[in-house]
């Protein structure tokens, strides 16, 4: 099969290896479509997420949709031909985090497209059956790549807590701010600004159903909100973009007793944070990490929500095309959204 494996920073290898039989619990899938996540784009250009180093050659991608081929012993339920949305999380069960239900911080988690654990930029993947969730038929493979970071913007709004009408603020209107832009609403939020400097990205925000959308390269995009808000400040403020300005942003922007998610992953290791208003205002601060237990309710929204979710998907490229879908998908070229890799 072919398979796509960053060798370097910004360098892609294409190469041929061999495809094994699933095992005993597992499913082989076919990979038919993934998207191109924003640490996806962290290890291609920068060649780590956070303080976590890439492991050349490693392969990328986290967020696929493929059809199963054929299902190892002791599998039931699942026949040839099946459309499925692939969980990316390996999990052990027996740790204190796994036995509590947090999985998503368990202790021996492998993720696939980490080091030392290829993702599904590559035409077949064996998974153990529980991986995999399936699609019904009027739902798009590529649509389906939606499931996995929808289930992380729902999990951070966990941490939100929204109550109905509450005034949110969200850092970052790439795909995971999009994307909890539409579960704010769903949520019951009231009025959600969106602080965005790529122009068809607030376009898109607006149509998810923000209010505002602030571009902060022409103003102080918390200065605003302050002012909007009767120097108030919102009851939320969620920061998607991840970088050292938007989570002081966002710090800045939260009322006093308010909450401040950080769904984004920051590129260094080391940020300076505004603590002065974070303990004047006694800000609660939440750190989010991937999913848990969240694929579910994802897929029925992203089911019930089609004609709502489908302006995401923007672009799609075969898989022999991946360097070009990066260059693209790093410079925001040609309004795209969400970019969809077709092995």
């Amino acid at each position: 099969m072919l398979v796509a494996e960053l060798i370097a920073q910004r360098q892609f290898r294409f190469t041929e290896i061999p495809i094994e039989d699933p095992g005993p619990g597992e499913v082989q899938v076919r990979v038919n479509a993934v998207g191109i996540c924003g640490s996806d784009l962290h290890s291609y250009a920068e060649g780590a997420i956070g303080d976590t180093p890439c492991e050349y050659p490693m392969v990328l991608g986290h967020e696929p949709a493929g059809t199963v081929v054929k299902t190892g012993t002791g599998v039931g339920g699942w026949s040839r031909g099946d459309r499925a949305a692939l969980e990316p999380a390996l999990y052990c069960y027996h740790c204190e985090f796994c036995r509590s239900g947090r999985h998503n911080i368990c202790a021996n988690i492998r993720f696939l497209s980490n080091p030392g654990t290829p993702g599904f930029f590559r035409e077949f993947v064996n998974l153990p059956v529980s991986n995999l969730l399936a699609i019904p038929p009027e739902l798009s493979l590529e649509l389906a790549t939606i499931v996995e970071p929808l289930a992380v913007a729902l999990h951070s709004l966990k941490f939100a807590a929204i109550q109905p009408r509450e005034t949110v603020a969200v850092f970052g209107a790439g795909p995971i701010g999009l994307l909890t832009i539409a579960c704010l609403k769903d949520a019951g939020a009231g009025r959600i600004w969106v602080v965005e400097p790529v122009s068809h990205r607030r376009e898109l925000a607006l149509r998810m159903g923000a209010a505002a959308a602030l571009d902060p390269t022409h103003l102080d995009a918390a200065r605003q909100i302050l002012s909007d808000t009767a120097r108030r400040g919102v009851d939320c403020a969620i920061d998607c973009a991840a970088r050292e300005d938007t989570t002081n942003a966002a710090i800045r922007a939260a009322r006093n007793g308010g909450r401040v998610v950080l769904t984004g992953i920051h590129s260094a290791a080391f940020v300076p944070f505004e603590v002065s208003p974070m303990r004047r205002k006694e800000l609660a601060i939440f750190n989010v990490r991937r999913s848990c237990h969240e694929s579910h309710e994802a897929l029925s929204m992203l089911t019930s929500q089609m004609s709502s979710f489908a302006p995401l998907v923007t672009h799609t490229r075969p898989l022999h095309a991946l360097p070009d879908a990066f260059t693209l998908t790093e410079h925001y070229a040609d309004g795209v959204a969400k970019m969809v890799v077709v092995p």
